[in-house]
């Protein structure tokens, strides 16, 4: 049975909600031209057949500033691949994130830390300290196309960065501060910053958290960088910050000093030009440098939020994120709107339970972003906001990094508020967007989300390419039709984009397979299951096996490991299986060893929730882990590639395991 088969919904929007979000603008506008348009389920559709006219028309709803250029779109071949949006438009991602918006709220930024910290900054004083890091930025040498680094917590800082480097036509790339050197080396060491911006320390779960020797070891395996400014986080002084034993380091403090009071400029570029680069998780490798066009993730973002999420100018707009995860580009592009984003760096159960929910009445937010591991933590220590707190600014809350269950879904409406809009979405670092969310002009049913993004023509497919459309039937997820945010490519692939198209296009030629398991359902919402490559999604946060391996196998006790997600308590969580050397034993002192390893040189979250040993690894004939086939066995599905192993018998190591049964 299909999620909410034969169930009324958990929430359906009056008529007079209906009439008030931007969706139903939106809708009204199109349907002059287009009269047949009566709802947003037929918006879709259209918006699907006439790519070129739909995000034409998004451009000129959301205000885009710059020259659209003669085309709207080129479909090139046909292909997702190829197809461009704009190819001749000129335009500055941060310019018009900076743009005065009518209806703004003084404030471009709020901050919040676990500590209790409020830091509110002004359009005026962003537009300010973006001016001077620009100017500090062009006095370095910074030219257009070369990379800002930034090596963050979530805090205004990161932002500001992301839009100097923008604003003079350089590229951002970040990653959070609870990564260690390694995985901040396996990434910025092959997009080469320039300028490194990092953090002195964070705090997390009330400790501090020192950066400094890190920062030092990372920057000196960049060959490339030419200056490294440290942000004072945890220096209760600035001036005292003492950043010697960095090379070429310099204080935030002083490096924008000299250059206070620029005036402030844009360098508009074509709309191809890349923004920012994110990275893979590094499923088979090092991460995969995802480079995203300006122009596309702009348009993508104003779709999904003013018109999927009703943001508009005068909200206040909250994701709890870090600066590693999609989700924090995505929260800045909120300026773009004319909201004041909301940021909280640190723990969100420090110091209670309920710090992120609290928010909501202090900053009077309008929406509310976490992840479904989130809202099924606050679900199990019984949290019920709404016995407790007013939360009456509170139109949309939503929700994406893994599947939200049906038990979350109930909690949103029962615990937290009975009247709002729940959008669970799901997409990716890839596209930098959504492929499928929320509608607030639909009903919400437990369990499912409500349908494809517009502009997005979204599919389920058989293993033969064959559209499935059957409720409650699972396949892969792809997307058909090309939509803006396409990346460029891949940040060092080859001329001829070989990986960039392994990894989305070579399944099923000219169509996008995003590596997901989904279905329909008989109200056209949709369920994502999970993962159906090599990629773990613990926690809401994807993590390449290839870095746990990196790390695991310096350990002269292991011979060989695979790490495969275990659906558990609605949720992933990682497992590890070890191949030892002659006479180990899995011992506590070796897989606490191993813990501490992969939380200091990776990140926390690639810490294993279960450990086991085994005597043999599932090989293809081409001598690679089957990673796939583990996790399959370990999560009771048949394996799908036994005919490609080598060594098939290895699999009945991995059944029925005591370690994985609780």
């Amino acid at each position: 049975m299909a999620a909410g088969s034969g169930v009324e919904p958990l929430w359906r929007p009056s008529a007079a909600r209906v009439a008030s979000t931007r969706m139903e603008e939106f809708r009204r506008l199109v349907a002059v031209d287009h009269p047949e348009i009566v709802d947003s389920v037929a918006l879709q559709r259209w918006s699907v057949t006439e790519p070129g006219e739909f995000w034409n028309r998004v451009w000129d709803f959301g205000g885009v500033i710059g020259d659209k250029g003669a085309r709207t779109f080129d479909p090139v071949d046909g292909s997702v691949r190829r197809g461009r949006f704009f190819p001749d438009a000129v335009v500055s991602l941060a310019e018009n994130l900076l743009a005065p918006r009518d209806g703004a709220n003084p404030e471009a930024i709020i901050a919040h830390t676990e500590a209790g910290e409020r830091r509110a900054v002004t359009w005026t004083e962003l537009r300010a300290e973006v001016a001077a890091l620009a100017a500090a930025l062009r006095a370095e040498g910074v030219q257009q196309g070369d990379r800002v680094a930034a090596y963050m917590p979530h805090v205004t800082e990161t932002v500001v960065a992301f839009l100097a480097a923008n604003a003079i036509g350089a590229t951002f790339t970040s990653t959070s501060s609870d990564f260690g050197v390694a995985g901040v080396v396996d990434r910025f060491g092959q997009t080469r910053p320039t300028v490194l911006v990092a953090a002195d320390g964070y705090r997390y779960g009330g400790k501090s958290f020192d950066c400094v020797g890190r920062i030092a070891e990372v920057a000196a395996q960049l060959p490339a960088l030419r200056r490294t400014v440290v942000v004072p986080v945890l220096a209760t002084d600035p001036s005292a910050l003492d950043v010697s034993a960095i090379p070429n380091g310099v204080t935030w403090h002083d490096y924008l000093a000299p250059h206070r009071g620029a005036p402030l400029g844009f360098t508009r570029l074509p709309g191809d030009h890349p923004a920012y680069i994110l990275y893979s998780s590094g499923t088979t490798g090092k991460p995969k440098c995802i480079t995203h066009r300006s122009l596309g993730v702009l348009l993508m973002h104003i779709k999904e939020q003013q018109l999927h999420s009703d943001v508009r100018a005068g909200d206040r707009f909250f994701y709890f994120t870090t600066c590693g995860w999609m989700m924090w580009n995505w929260l800045v592009s909120g300026l773009a709107q004319g909201a004041t984003i909301v940021l909280f760096d640190g723990n969100p159960f420090q110091p209670s339970p309920s710090v992120l929910v609290d928010l909501i009445d202090r900053e009077r937010l309008t929406l509310f972003g976490v992840s479904a591991k989130y809202i099924d933590s606050v679900l199990k220590v019984g949290l019920r906001p709404i016995d407790t707190h007013d939360l009456s600014s509170l139109r949309t809350v939503c929700s994406t990094g893994s599947p939200l269950s049906e038990e979350g879904f109930r909690w949103v409406y029962e615990s937290l508020r009975h009247d709002v809009h729940l959008s669970s979405i799901s997409g990716g670092t890839d596209l930098c967007g959504c492929f499928v969310g929320g509608d607030p002009t639909r009903p919400v049913y437990a369990g499912e989300i409500q349908g494809s993004g517009l502009g997005m023509a979204m599919a389920v497919y058989g293993t033969d390419g064959t559209p499935i459309t059957t409720p409650d039937v699972k396949g892969e997820l792809v997307c058909t039709v090309p939509f803006p945010s396409v990346p460029v490519n891949f940040w060092g692939d080859d001329e001829a984009g070989t990986k960039f198209s392994a990894a989305y296009f070579d399944r099923f030629p000219g169509v996008w397979a995003h590596g997901d398991f989904a279905s329909w359902t008989e109200h056209g919402g949709m369920v994502i299951h999970g993962r159906s490559d090599a990629t773990l999604n613990a926690g809401g946060v994807r993590i390449g096996t290839a870095e746990i391996y990196a790390q695991v196998e310096q350990f002269a006790e292991v011979v060989e490991a695979v790490a495969v997600g275990q659906e558990w308590d609605g949720d992933t969580r990682i497992v590890l299986f070890v191949r030892l050397a002659d006479g180990v034993s899995l011992t506590d002192d070796l897989q606490a060893r191993i813990r501490q390893k992969l939380k200091v040189e990776a990140s926390p979250r690639h810490v294993p929730a279960r450990m086991a040993a085994v005597t043999d690894v599932p090989r293809t004939r081409s001598n690679k882990i089957s990673e796939l086939a583990v996790a399959d066995v370990v999560n009771g599905r048949e394996v799908r590639n036994t005919e490609a192993l080598a060594n098939p018998e290895a699999l009945e190591q991995y059944r029925n395991r005591p370690e994985l049964s609780a």
